[in-house]
Formats: structure tokens, C-alpha cells, sequence
């Protein structure tokens, strides 16, 4: 029997083994009008495509107008039916609450919003005549699906559909990336189909100020398609309506690259290629992975040559690695002068491209930027702390894919969020609505220039905050601001370390309340995939990782410089060193 460490919470409702489909039981002829509402609840865990068994609990009327697709609500504990039962005065029905705790919803778009509070809905049933005589069913179910965390983690499977950036959202004359767009699909229901279905029916509310979709406007799949299989040799055929027939091929190429981008996300559609027909089944273009890997510009840092991290010597040093975490335990220090170790640092980041670098002083009241392929100097910026203390001054600095610098003044309550375009030497003070109270700790921007990750300290508590970036361009001047902050780990409330590690996921290091430190993925939507917790590993202070899963993790513990390889445990790289960093 332990004596010590975290409480874990126990599942309400029953997990169910990954490998195992689960159907619904058709209603019992005679059942009580509480068997038929469990029964109703059950069928709602079903992998029922259409929902075909749950409507079998309803009456024809409402069975015909329920909207199981219209949401999913996630409860804590699952849907608790209210001891209490009354008749209705008006048919002589019965009538029962749906109680909870709320987790989240899934709304028609099948984005995920976190969501706090008690959950409360009536359902009403009645007496209907059967081919067997009299029968309960229900004639006002619950708005959508309600189900339980642990049987929304069963059935649904987060995944990325991708929509480029739009052009105002960038600097003029630069080239538009692919922005990922979190959501939820049913795992074991055709979620090829429904990924397909779900990039053509466009972006998500969240996102949707700063993408496009370059699908032509009503573009559905063609009906009557019912599901989308790839062939033998891993080409995905989607027959499309009369909107998209007349789409020159350049535009088809970048609709294809949308979706061979989503579909790569699920690793179990074995779609290497992705052919689009016209209505009448002739084809538009083909895409395979080689091709849409050069049509996508390069935001990303792909597969960085290294990892970098700050030594003993407060100089920038850099390491090889790859997914077996072994090769390359010995560090180096980077050409150019932040490997000279004439200006100490305390903090660095690397830009995507691997050619240049931004570095905090060891003072952490200066930025300096400078070249990683030649000796020219480092270019002090105009950006100064005043902070008193030097754990309120400059944060780490973070590279996006454009080529822009961002990084935090942490001054108390006047922190402040800065970019600098290009990494030149004057800022630009970005603002931050939503923010409150709260003060920026922690910056770090996604590979695309559209969300940034911030870590906020309000109260006595320090979040995970996902803010929309949004660009205003007025001549050659434009105004930059960070809108719609929402809590990535709302289950957390002391974040301490935190970095991206793919298209829509971040590794985030903090602790519960009244818990211990863990490190666990989460994604940009506030959601925590099932499987998403990391090894332990003691005071960990800095963590990083790569948008490619197969490279190690790296973090700053108590155990010095330590890596993570896919699979395996944490390794030791050295004793002393701080701040580690992949490009980005």
C-alpha cells in the first residue's frame, strides 16, 4: 500500500478495451421507462454510425428530428439519471435530469472547447402504441450526444485538417504555409470519410479569421458517396461536386495537398496519394508525398540538423541526435559568436532555418541577434528590461517560420509581448486582448506565425493560454495582435515549462492542484488525448521538442541535460546546461 505520491482519479465509466467495437441492444419489449433511458445511454457509446440503435429508443417524431451530429457533450463522470421521477401533467409521461460535471463540448464542426460547470438537461418520455401494444420512449432527448470522458476518449480520435494561412495574415510577398485546425472524429466510423467530409465543410470558428481554404465554395463530396477507401497501391479517389469542376490545376494541386496533409495525421488511412475527380469522374490532379512536400514552403524546421542548448560556459552549444537518442551525446559549440562565449547567455533560440539565432543575456536585460554561418558580430536590439529582478526581465526568445522574432518583457504587471520582424533591432509591442490581470512568463510561436503559446501568471496560479495572432496591414506598415487567448490545460494550474511538439500538440510541463509535477501532451484546442502522459522525470525546469515525433524530447532537470527518445526512457546528455532548444 503506498504511502505517498499523487491521487489518481478513477474512471466513472467503464473503459473499454481500444481493440473491442461496441454495439448498442435494441429495446426489450415491456422495458421501464428507466431501462429505455439507460438503454438510450448506452447505445449513445456505441460504434453506431448512424445511430441507428439509439433512435430505436425515441419516438418516430423524434427520432426524425434528433441531431446526434448537432454536438457531443463531455461529462466528467458520465450522465448520472436523477433519482427523481415525476409524472407530466400534460401526457402523463415521465420525466428525468441528465446531471454532470461538464468537461467539454464537441461542437458541429467537430472542434473541441473545453467547458466548466454542472450540465443539466430534462428528457421526457411517453407512452406510444407498438406492434406489441404500449411502449416507453423518449420524445425529447438531449440536445446531441452526451457521453462520459472515458468513453469520448474510446470513441473519438483527435486530428489535424489543414488550411493555408492567409495572405493578410502574413507579410506581404511571403509565402502562405498550412495551418493545422484540431478536431475530433469517431475513430472506428469511416474517419477517412469524415476527415474528407471535414476539411471540404471549411476551417473552425477559432481559426477561421486567419486561413483559407482554397476548396471553392460548397465543394461536398460527390452523392452519393458513402465512404472513401484507398486503393491497392494507397490512392484515395475523392469524387467531388460540380463546384470544384472548373478549379485550374494548380488550384486542385493545393486543395489535394489539404487533404493528403490531414489524412497523414491519421497514420491508420494508408493514403500515400490523393487523387480529386470532377462530378463526372474525370480527374482534376494527383498529389502523392513527395510532391506536397515541395508545394508546402518550408515554415516548419522539418527535421532540424540539431538541438542546441546553453552550457556551463554560458555559450550556445549544439548536438546531434535522432530518434534513437544515442548518437551525438557530445555537445559543440555553434559557428559564429554565439559559440565564442564572449557574451554570456542565459536563454537562445534558433531560427527554423538554422542560420541565425537570438540570445537573452546572462543579466536577462538584453536581446541580441546574430548569424550561425559567419563571424560578424551579434547585433545588439533596442529591446531592454527594467525589471528589477532578473527573473522578471526577458523570457527566452521563440523564432516563427516567417522569420520573426518574439519574445516577453516579464516586467510584473507591465510585461509586455514583442516582435521583431525579420529579427531587426526595433520591436513592435504586440497586444494581447483577454490577457486581464495576467502577465506574459513564457512565449512561444507556432511554425506557421498564426497561434502563439503563452505561459500566464494570474493570481497565485500560471496557465496555458493559445492566442490567435492576426495581422492588420496599413502600406508597408502592419499591426500585429494576439486575439481569442483560450486555456490549453485547464486541468492544470501551475504550468512551469512548455513548448510546440507538432502541427496542434505541445508537451507541457506543470502540476494539478495538490499534485506532483508531471509532463504530459495536450492539444492547442485545451483537449489531452488518451496516452498523452510522458515518464517521469525529477525538477524539470525547460523543456523542448520537434514538430517531427520521431526526434527526442530534451529538458533541463535535475539530472542536467536530459533526452527522451520515442519509446524509450531519459537519458542524461550532461550534467550542466540550460535552456534547450529545437529551431523554432
Amino acid at each position: 500500500m503506498p504511502d505517498s505520491g499523487d491521487v489518481t482519479a478513477v474512471d466513472a465509466t467503464q473503459r473499454t478495451d481500444a481493440q473491442v467495437r461496441v454495439f448498442g441492444v435494441p429495446p426489450r419489449d415491456g422495458a421501464r421507462p428507466e431501462e429505455i433511458l439507460d438503454g438510450f445511454l448506452e447505445a449513445l457509446t456505441s460504434d453506431d454510425p448512424e445511430f441507428s440503435i439509439a433512435r430505436e429508443y425515441l419516438t418516430e417524431e423524434a427520432a426524425d428530428n434528433w441531431e446526434p451530429e448537432r454536438s457531443t457533450t463531455v461529462l466528467r463522470d458520465g450522465p448520472n439519471r436523477g433519482a427523481e421521477r415525476a409524472r407530466s401533467g400534460r401526457d402523463g409521461g415521465f420525466q428525468y435530469t441528465l446531471t454532470g460535471r461538464m468537461v467539454a463540448r464537441v461542437d458541429q464542426q467537430r472542434a473541441y472547447q473545453p467547458s466548466e460547470g454542472a450540465y443539466s438537461e430534462p428528457i421526457h418520455l411517453v407512452e406510444v402504441k407498438g406492434p406489441d401494444g404500449m411502449q416507453w420512449r423518449i420524445d425529447a432527448p438531449p440536445t446531441g450526444v452526451v457521453l462520459g470522458e472515458s468513453d469520448f476518449l474510446r470513441i473519438y480520435r483527435p486530428v489535424n485538417k489543414y488550411y493555408w494561412a492567409t495572405e493578410a495574415s502574413q507579410q506581404p510577398g511571403r509565402p502562405v504555409g498550412l495551418v493545422a485546425d484540431p478536431v475530433y472524429v469517431r475513430q472506428r466510423i469511416d474517419p477517412v470519410t469524415e476527415a474528407v467530409r471535414s476539411v471540404l465543410s471549411g476551417p473552425s470558428d477559432w481559426i477561421a479569421p486567419v486561413v483559407d481554404s482554397v476548396f471553392p465554395d460548397g465543394t461536398r463530396l460527390k452523392s452519393p458517396t458513402k465512404a472513401l477507401v484507398p486503393d491497392d497501391q494507397s490512392r484515395l479517389k475523392v469524387p467531388l461536386n460540380k463546384q470544384a469542376d472548373r478549379v485550374g490545376q494548380a488550384q486542385c494541386v493545393r486543395m489535394a495537398t489539404q487533404l493528403l496533409f490531414t489524412l497523414r495525421d491519421l497514420t491508420s488511412s494508408g493514403v500515400d496519394e490523393v487523387e480529386l475527380l470532377r462530378s463526372n469522374g474525370s480527374q482534376l490532379c494527383v498529389l502523392d508525398e513527395n510532391r506536397a512536400d515541395s508545394v508546402v514552403p518550408a515554415v516548419t524546421a522539418g527535421h532540424p540538423d540539431y538541438q542546441y542548448f546553453v552550457d556551463d560556459g554560458h555559450r550556445l552549444v549544439r548536438m546531434t541526435g535522432g530518434a534513437d537518442g544515442e548518437s551525438g551525446s557530445s555537445a559543440e559549440p555553434v559557428p559564429g559568436d554565439f559559440g565564442v562565449g564572449e557574451q554570456g547567455l542565459r536563454s537562445a533560440a534558433v531560427s527554423r532555418d538554422e542560420e541565425r539565432a537570438a540570445g537573452v543575456s546572462l543579466d536577462g536585460r538584453s536581446l541580441f541577434v546574430g548569424s550561425l554561418t559567419s563571424g560578424d558580430g551579434l547585433k545588439k536590439t533596442e529591446v531592454h528590461s527594467r525589471a528589477k529582478s532578473e527573473e522578471e526581465r526577458l523570457s527566452a526568445p521563440s523564432w516563427d517560420g516567417r522569420g520573426d522574432l518574439w519574445i516577453a518583457d516579464r516586467d510584473g504587471a507591465r510585461s509586455r509581448l514583442l516582435r521583431l520582424e525579420q529579427g531587426a533591432e526595433e520591436a513592435q509591442e504586440v497586444k494581447v486582448a483577454g490577457l486581464g490581470e495576467g502577465s506574459v512568463r513564457a512565449v512561444r510561436i507556432s511554425a506557421d506565425g498564426v497561434r502563439v503559446a503563452l505561459i500566464v501568471a494570474e493570481d497565485d496560479r500560471t496557465s496555458l493560454r493559445i492566442g490567435r495572432v492576426e495581422r492588420q496591414t496599413d502600406g508597408d506598415s502592419s499591426q500585429v495582435a494576439v486575439t481569442e487567448l483560450r486555456t490549453a490545460a485547464p486541468h492544470m494550474e501551475e504550468i512551469t515549462a512548455m513548448s510546440w511538439a507538432g502541427g496542434s500538440r505541445l508537451v507541457v510541463v506543470g502540476r494539478e492542484s495538490g499534485g506532483v509535477q508531471q509532463l504530459r501532451y495536450v492539444q492547442s484546442d485545451g483537449s489531452t488525448p488518451s496516452g498523452g502522459s510522458l515518464p517521469a522525470l525529477t525538477g524539470v525546469k525547460e523543456i523542448t521538442a520537434s514538430e517531427d515525433d520521431r526526434l527526442p524530447l530534451v529538458a533541463r532537470s535535475d539530472d542536467g541535460i536530459v533526452r527522451l527518445p520515442p519509446g524509450g526512457n531519459w537519458q542524461t546528455v550532461v550534467k550542466e546546461g540550460a535552456a534547450p532548444v529545437y529551431p523554432g
